[in-house]
């Protein structure tokens, strides 16, 4: 929806989720000579202050990156997210917080592109900002991700990871994000898919994680992240996922080391818990 603005929520428990396995996503694709491209069907603003404005009105990041942000017995996984966040951070104090698009940013090699797609008119102007002086290796969309993405499809150098990640607050996302990804398996077979999705007390939230996994028989995997029990209001964030669509072999023995760290890192009460599952070719 285009109230939505990710500023409030970057660096909490499901940005850490996500970027910790996008990082290592990337860097998998990153181990062949041939170029890649990364697709964001919902860029957001690229990067974001956590000293003011919107994140300062939550304060959800000191429940997510603060939490590991001083830690030294991080697991390799997280080790090498808070390297990456630590690197827009460079004295050592957490002022900003970088979003997929930045993350990717860092990671890219001369050879790779990446591609983003946003809608909200203020945060494509900041993305825009953000990235002025990227040149061609980074093509900026003003739109609607889930449309745009069918043109890119399949990418020149057919290797690319497309990370999928819309706000779910509209409930039409949940169902726009499974056609979206279903059409392009049909363009791009190979490609490796990474969709986020929310843990809420929507029906379409906890329905959605078996939706995906028939969107593939196999080469499956799906990881999720849960740090409280659901609200007493029915309002709020208590988790997340993130499905991934012909993963890299390397991730579930990643995640098997990192998941039972953060969940006694980020977990906020006997809830918390997480979920690995992994089906392979």
């Amino acid at each position: 929806m285009l109230s939505y603005r990710h500023a409030f929520h970057a660096g909490n428990h499901a940005d850490v989720l996500k970027h910790a396995v996008v990082i290592q996503l990337l860097r998998y694709l990153a181990q062949k000579d041939k170029s890649y491209w990364y697709i964001d069907t919902h860029a957001g603003a690229g990067v974001y202050s956590l000293k003011e404005g919107y994140a300062t009105k939550t304060g959800e990041f000191q429940s997510g990156i603060g939490k590991l942000w001083t830690r030294n017995d991080l697991p390799p996984m997280l080790a090498d997210y808070v390297d990456e966040v630590s690197a827009l951070n460079a004295d050592g104090d957490l002022r900003y917080y970088p979003g997929s698009p930045y993350l990717a940013w860092r990671l890219l090699r001369e050879q790779d592109r990446m591609r983003l797609f946003e809608l909200h008119t203020t945060e494509i102007d900041v993305l825009r900002h953000n990235f002025r002086d990227a040149g061609r290796r980074a093509m900026l969309y003003a739109g609607d991700g889930f449309d745009g993405i069918k043109a890119l499809l399949p990418p020149a150098p057919r290797r690319a990871l497309v990370l999928v990640d819309p706000s779910y607050e509209d409930k039409r996302d949940y169902t726009r994000t499974l056609k979206c990804v279903e059409e392009s398996l049909t363009r791009f077979a190979t490609g490796t898919y990474a969709v986020w999705y929310p843990q809420v007390t929507r029906l379409e939230s906890q329905r959605f994680p078996d939706q995906l996994k028939r969107l593939q028989e196999k080469n499956w995997l799906h990881v999720s992240l849960t740090v409280s029990n659901p609200p007493t209001d029915g309002f709020g964030l208590f988790g997340s996922g993130m499905f991934i669509l012909n993963p890299p072999y390397t991730l579930p023995a990643m995640l098997k080391q990192a998941m039972p760290w953060l969940v006694d890192a980020l977990g906020q009460d006997k809830a918390a818990q997480f979920k690995l599952e992994y089906r392979g070719d």
